[in-house]
């Protein structure tokens, strides 16, 4: 295993809403900074410690809170951002059923939390309203009170079926 110096940056690809990127960093530099470098500013730095879910994005379909997340380690693969989620202008589902169910006020968590039902969903199409709120433990809201935000994802996955 090769040594990496303290001020050594290291070449890096991903692959981010379908695009692919190249960048060099530093070892030490999070998955979150390095996307916020790189335009897609939805990722949130809210913690930094991982108690907030503001950067969760879905790393290889997994959801992911990239402050937690060496960019190193997200070399070669497919990162989506809420950025990514949108189609020819359209919004995906989840955006519109959190649209159509104000479930959002000031918007700062906004993006980690549809990352987090969009993953969610996909894992379970059809979850109880226990499951998603389970689901959803891990991203914070200070706003909203969160029954609008499980409403939405209840209609997301109605609007889902329908795709």
């Amino acid at each position: 295993m090769k040594v990496i110096e303290k001020d050594e940056k290291v070449k890096i690809r991903l692959k981010i809403n379908g695009k692919d990127y190249e960048t060099e960093v530093e070892p030490r530099k999070l998955l979150v900074h390095v996307l916020r470098d790189l335009g897609f500013t939805s990722v949130h730095v809210g913690c930094d410690t991982s108690n907030c879910g503001a950067c969760t994005v879905v790393m290889n379909g997994k959801s992911v809170k990239s402050c937690t997340v060496l960019a190193i380690q997200a070399d070669g693969r497919e990162i989506l951002t809420v950025e990514g989620l949108s189609k020819d202008g359209k919004l995906h589902p989840i955006q519109e059923a959190f649209w159509d169910k104000h479930a959002l006020q000031c918007g700062y968590c906004t993006p980690g939390m549809i990352m987090q039902s969009y993953w969610l969903l996909s894992e379970n199409p059809s979850p109880s309203e226990d499951e998603i709120r389970e689901g959803l433990a891990g991203n914070l809201c200070r706003c909203t009170g969160y029954q609008n935000i499980i409403e939405a994802v209840k209609e997301a996955s109605q609007k889902l079926k329908g795709h």
